[in-house]
């Protein structure tokens, strides 16, 4: 089944076009990708999706429901990851946990179990009755990507998904979403990062100047092609955003 369909999206901030007709389709399960240079809608796209922003044009669709005819029913049933957001500077990440799980129905019990999981999965046990002010980034995101899936939400949009993380983190991360998939959730990432889109995505939609231009199979391309290939050829970027398409996602 279809979770996330949109048709002839567009969004414009005054004379700023963000979307210029975007038309996509995820289904169920599915590992999806939007891979573009900054500035190429990304954001925009996860805002009308997730019920935050109201587009000029077009249809949009999310598990069923349309998002900005009932945005607070739509971001009641997935999960959310920005890029740059933080947990409350003032709350501990057991507080913050607390809080979310409250936000979200999530019985006391079955939130306890579920933060010790993510906790070990990224080795955060001992950051957990600390202060987020006094938490690094990469420690806060941890503590993000937490909050996001603490429902356990049949659709999840994330951000940067390995954006702050190391190494080590990045891989548990990894397969961690690839077992979410599995069990018949979507995932819906947004991304620069070549390598990213590459590793985690069973499809990527490359997308340029607010249009979906491309989309391609990461794991169907032959040693002949790739994913970068693909992202040259259809993307017309300067020589600096194609530096950042390539730099580690962790950075």
């Amino acid at each position: 089944m279809t979770a996330i369909r949109t048709e002839r999206l567009r969004k414009s901030y005054g004379d700023l076009e963000a979307l210029a007709g975007l038309s996509l389709s995820v289904d169920e399960g599915e590992l999806f990708g939007l891979l573009g240079p900054n500035g190429a809608g990304k954001s925009t796209t996860i805002g009308i999706l997730t019920g935050q922003l109201r587009p000029d044009d077009g249809e949009v669709s999310v598990l069923g429901s349309d998002p900005t005819v009932d945005p607070v029913e739509t971001r009641r049933r997935v999960g959310i990851l920005p890029e740059r957001e933080s947990p409350p500077s003032f709350l501990t990440p057991r507080e913050y946990f607390e809080f979310v799980g409250t936000v979200r129905g999530v019985d006391d019990e079955t939130r306890e179990e579920r933060v010790a999981e993510w906790a070990d999965r990224l080795s955060f046990a001992e950051r957990l009755d600390t202060l987020s002010t006094d938490l690094s980034r990469g420690q806060q995101q941890k503590v993000m990507i937490v909050g996001a899936f603490l429902h356990e939400p049949d659709l999840v949009f994330i951000d940067e998904p390995l954006a702050n993380l190391d190494p080590i983190v990045q891989e548990r991360t990894k397969r961690y979403f690839e077992s979410y998939a599995a069990d018949g959730n979507t995932l819906f990432f947004s991304t620069h990062h070549v390598e990213v889109a590459e590793e985690i995505c069973t499809r990527v939609g490359i997308v340029s100047g607010g249009e979906l231009i491309a989309e391609r199979d990461p794991r169907a391309l032959d040693g002949g092609d790739s994913l970068l290939d693909a992202f040259l050829a259809n993307v017309d970027v300067p020589e600096s955003s194609v530096d950042e398409a390539l730099a580690p996602a962790g950075r």
